[in-house]
């Protein structure tokens, strides 16, 4: 698949993604992308979020393919299995934060939790980081295999965000076209 042949859905985390975030950037490049928007960035209510996600991907028009970004991972693998089968064809997803450990993320994103553990309906790419701050490399790549993703080891990327350095991210974007050539 081609992404002109996908209407590609950009999911950020927290606080949204800013105009040099490498998810605003690929919005920006690639003509079929749009942005899923939250009713509060800054204090997301898991509820609205999943149901705002599945709502504006029911609307898709030609094949949907989710790039969801750290907080926005777990609204879409929340949404995942809600959603109508056959609409979405592939999830890439980035920087998953591990909602469950207080060590890593404040108490108001705790009420993402749990985790979902079922595989996800369609194919999908978990990008982890082995020094994110908001997760663990394990946790991520054991929550990506219980999701039934193909987990890429980013190394030492930080969150993989603008303030560790990932504005436009070509490498991200090389994985994600190779990612969506194999889709169907």
């Amino acid at each position: 698949m081609k992404a002109s042949e996908a209407d590609i859905f950009i999911i950020p985390g927290l606080d949204n993604s800013g105009p040099g975030h490498w998810q605003s950037r690929w919005e920006d490049k690639i003509k079929t992308a749009r942005r899923i928007e939250q009713a509060d960035w800054s204090n997301p209510e898991p509820e609205s979020w999943v149901s705002t996600i599945i709502q504006e991907v029911e609307k898709a028009r030609r094949p949907a393919v989710l790039v969801a970004h750290s907080l926005g991972v777990l609204a879409s693998v929340k949404a995942a299995h809600a959603i109508k089968p056959g609409i979405v064809k592939g999830a890439y997803l980035v920087g998953m934060p591990n909602v469950q450990s207080d060590k890593h993320v404040p108490a108001n994103l705790q009420k993402f939790a749990p985790i979902p553990q079922s595989q996800l309906p369609f194919p999908s790419i978990l990008v982890a980081s082995r020094n994110d701050p908001y997760c663990e490399y394990e946790t991520a790549a054991t929550f990506g295999q219980k999701w039934g993703s193909l987990v890429v080891d980013a190394g030492e990327s930080g969150h993989m965000n603008e303030q560790s350095g990932h504005g436009p991210w070509p490498e991200g974007l090389m994985t994600f076209a190779k990612f969506i050539a194999k889709l169907a």
